[in-house]
């Protein structure tokens, strides 16, 4: 099963390194979205059918723990599998994000931290060769 993904980071430089470690990781993608801020990620979220949301904490606008709240608290959206990948430090703050059903991934991570994630929250494992 091919996963819709959106990835959520103001950095553009960020989004496309998690997008090369997704497809390095051999996890059968399907259509990748991008946000620049949780603001937008909503709004993608709004006309797209995302499997799975990749998210940063830090960013303006809408910082990736407010939509978070914003997605939980949507019945339409509320069992989003997310993943929070973030240089984030306080434990405080990952142990609260962690409590809203998240998986916390440390920048920087190599892919198959991500494909161990994507495989726990999700199910779906990378492509077999064939």
């Amino acid at each position: 099963m091919a996963l819709n993904v959106m990835i959520v980071d103001d950095s553009s430089v960020m989004r496309a390194m998690i997008l090369k470690s997704l497809k390095m990781s051999g996890v059968p993608l399907g259509e990748v979205l991008q946000a620049g801020n949780g603001r937008e990620g909503l709004d993608i979220l709004g006309g797209h059918w995302i499997d799975l949301a990749i998210i940063d904490i830090n960013m303006p606008v809408m910082n990736g723990e407010e939509m978070i709240d914003t997605v939980r608290d949507n019945p339409e959206y509320k069992d989003l599998a997310v993943i929070v990948v973030s240089t984030e430090g306080s434990q405080t703050r990952i142990d609260r994000l962690l409590e809203k059903g998240v998986v916390f991934i440390h920048k920087p991570f190599a892919p198959e931290t991500i494909r161990e994630a994507i495989h726990n929250l999700t199910g779906v494992s990378n492509e077999q060769p064939g």
